[in-house]
């Protein structure tokens, strides 16, 4: 019953992804031939979803729908391998929501996703997004400290933008002292010369504590109510990371935390503290990453092709011919698109699945015997159990052709001539339960072999970091800071003993409901029983 639901599912997604290629491309198509009339003569490229750019005549609808996420996996994983790094967690997080993807030495991706409520069968990285941004909305119920999913956006935008918000992520890291109006750029009020509104943030927030003391008689100030929400905030990320890494088998101690997004460097430190991480690396440009990987990307295509046949000797001829098939056809497409035909790479996987499970895992095309035994290896990393007499089906097969791009990365920074970085201010932090003295720097004053131990603050034009207490920072030859927890584990700050402590009652809400959604993920990719599947 099962194989004979598995090719009905594929249908209707495929049907779904034609739908939507429908409703996009005509739109994509008149902005791509605007775009490629102002710019004529000049080669123009697009990022797809599957991390790669592909020709601006050859661009679809349905390989855009991640391709902003993408180009930031991209630069992540490209400037992380810079710094020595090849097991990275990409953790972007912007205005609106959360982007997190896992990037051990090659790009992950999906062959079959849900994106705004479409099952779509396209290629796309594999990243997992929360409504958890700087813009998200903070609100108190009555019982619990509320996180998102709505956002403020840019109009009106946080409280401190002087529009009118409503309180929200950003406005917390204002009021505990983590966002530094005098740090920022002076671009708001009536004539858009004004600093960001500080005392309206802290009038608000201690109206919320208020709030909080008359419904559960627990009291709080203002900057411990702020810190509570990014408590709850920094819970939601964390969870996020989880289920791209944890809940696919991988040890989060074997990988730094890539930071990158405009709010990403202010919550970066407490995020891996909640993963139990130690490292934490943040480049220059990681307000505007996703703008810069796509500079980094290579010219690449990808085509699948479903199999849906039993993993045998029989099956073999079959997969031979469509990986030939595929190949010849995506590489003849790069060559449409002048790309001399001796400087494209190709790369074939075979996505296999136990029979009567819903989970298909990527292998690299070999000998039947090899394939058997990476599968094999493969489901216990993911699943921790492997069942090799059970019958192996194929999914699909899927190749990629790749033209490897002259990438101009990072150059190598010469060392101050003397003396240790010198802060530009001093400031009062509220963290880990109490309030801090904090030394402010300015990040274009900082040189390689430069260490700064937290809690500090590092300003730039397009981002703040947050060094944490139990935290150092140095600057590395390329210019980028590497994060170091040198403390224990466990510096959170006290525990409210309070019976009905709002905050703690999310937290632990947030943990309950990521083992049950890791549980339910697991019992739908492996088990053979359709309402299983369908109900969790």
């Amino acid at each position: 019953m099962s194989h004979e639901v598995s090719p009905l599912l594929g249908m209707v997604a495929r049907g779904a992804t034609t739908v939507v290629d429908a409703y996009l491309s005509p739109v994509l198509r008149r902005y791509v031939e605007q775009l490629a009339a102002e710019v004529a003569g000049v080669p123009l490229l697009f990022m797809q979803s599957n991390g790669g750019l592909v020709d601006a005549a050859a661009f679809q609808g349905k390989d855009a729908l991640l391709s902003g996420p993408a180009g930031g996996i991209v630069g992540a994983a490209r400037t992380a391998a810079q710094a020595g790094l090849t097991h990275i967690i990409g953790f972007d997080m912007g205005g609106t929501s959360t982007d997190v993807a896992l990037h051990a030495g090659a790009f992950e991706r999906t062959f079959d996703a849900e994106v705004a409520g479409m099952r779509v069968r396209a290629p796309m990285m594999a990243i997992h997004s929360v409504a958890a941004g700087g813009g998200s909305i903070l609100q108190f119920d009555g019982a619990r400290f509320r996180v998102g999913p709505e956002s403020a956006g840019a109009d009106p935008g946080p409280a401190c933008y002087r529009r009118g918000g409503p309180l929200t992520v950003t406005d917390a890291n204002v009021c505990v002292g983590k966002i530094q109006p005098r740090h920022f750029p002076s671009i708001f009020g009536p004539g858009g010369d004004l600093p960001l509104d500080a005392g309206v943030v802290r009038e608000q927030f201690a109206a919320l504590a208020a709030q909080v003391q008359s419904a559960s008689g627990m009291t709080l100030d203002a900057s411990a109510t702020a810190a509570g929400f990014l408590r709850v905030a920094v819970s939601h990320m964390a969870n996020a990371i989880k289920q791209v890494s944890l809940e696919k088998g991988h040890d989060l101690a074997d990988f730094a935390l890539q930071c990158f997004g405009g709010a990403g460097g202010q919550h970066a430190c407490l995020v891996a503290e909640e993963l139990g991480m130690r490292t934490i690396l943040i480049h220059p440009l990681a307000g505007v990453l996703s703008a810069y990987g796509m500079g980094l990307a290579d010219q690449s295509l990808q085509r699948e092709h479903a199999i849906e046949r039993a993993f045998d000797c029989a099956v073999m001829p079959h997969l031979n011919d469509a990986a030939a098939r595929l190949a010849a056809d995506a590489r003849a497409a790069l060559v449409q698109q002048g790309i001399e035909d001796r400087q494209i790479e190709t790369r074939c996987q075979v996505h296999l699945q136990y029979a009567g499970a819903d989970s298909a895992l990527p292998v690299a095309f070999s000998s039947l015997e090899q394939m058997r035994e990476a599968f094999t290896a493969a489901h216990r990393l993911r699943f921790g159990f492997a069942t090799p007499e059970r019958a192996i089906w194929v999914a699909l097969v899927a190749v990629e052709v790749t033209a490897m791009n002259r990438r101009v990365l990072d150059t190598e920074r010469p060392q101050r001539a003397g003396g240790a970085a010198r802060p530009i201010d001093e400031i009062e932090l509220w963290t880990h339960g109490r309030t801090h003295r904090a030394p402010v720097f300015d990040r274009s004053s900082l040189y390689p072999a430069d260490r700064i131990a937290g809690p500090a603050l590092i300003v730039e034009t397009i981002a703040t970091t947050v060094i944490e207490p139990g935290w150092s920072a140095e600057v590395n030859r390329f210019g980028h800071l590497v994060l170091q927890r040198a403390g224990a584990h466990g510096q959170r700050g006290r525990i409210n003993p309070h019976p009905v402590d709002p905050v703690l009652l999310e937290l632990f809400i947030n943990l309950f409901m990521n083992v049950a959604e890791q549980t339910g993920a697991v019992l739908r990719n492996t088990a053979q029983s359709v309402n299983i599947k369908e109900r969790l």
